[in-house]
């Protein structure tokens, strides 16, 4: 699966009516919607969008006829193999009217140019792991994680230090043990997150 490196725009005219796309990277469901908010345009006739994240996805048609834009986005989306992504495009109305065909081809189309013309990397798949850090320890772990793309998703503490939840790539991981496992003489060591 690819995604966008970062975000990307497109804008095209159709008899008159003027569409202008607007892609990003998103990891969640809360990002995307922020993304559509913050980037669609309340002078619009229409802001129409649509998100996946893994298995999750939805579109949306903001007044335009059922299925004829939230859907063809979602279609642009996924015959490009992407994920984590979330396009909206914007419509001017310009007083011709489409008709359902058209304005699923300028929706969908809007978005596919958007998409084939945006930076894409492959995802690659990711794994968590807990990170049990006594405190004299802490200081000097940040970029050891840093250096393996490993973020943190959660953090606890108890009396002898923290408790890191980390995610990261699984082809980083066996190299983030080992050289967490090597700076600290043994002290720290990566768990699975089943532990």
């Amino acid at each position: 699966m690819l995604t966008l490196i970062g975000p990307g725009s497109h804008q095209l005219e159709i008899k008159k009516s003027r569409f202008i796309a607007h892609a990003a990277p998103v990891t969640t469901a809360e990002a995307a919607l922020e993304f559509v908010e913050r980037n669609g345009d309340p002078a619009a006739s229409h802001n129409c969008w649509a998100y996946r994240i893994g298995q999750e996805y939805r579109f949306h048609d903001d007044g335009e006829p059922k299925g004829t834009a939230g859907k063809p986005i979602l279609a642009a989306i996924e015959r490009q193999g992407l994920d984590g992504v979330a396009v909206l495009v914007t419509r001017f109305f310009g007083g011709i009217k489409l008709g359902a065909g058209g304005l699923a081809r300028a929706y969908g189309g809007a978005a596919a140019e958007c998409l084939r013309v945006a930076g894409k990397h492959e995802l690659k798949p990711m794994v968590q792991a807990r990170l049990p850090v006594p405190f004299e320890l802490l200081g000097m772990i940040h970029p050891v994680l840093e250096r393996h793309g490993a973020r943190k998703r959660g953090e606890s503490f108890t009396g002898e230090g923290a408790v890191l939840v980390l995610e990261v790539a699984s082809d980083a991981l066996q190299a983030l043990r080992d050289e967490l496992r090597d700076l600290s003489a043994g002290r720290l060591v990566l768990e699975d997150e089943a532990h």
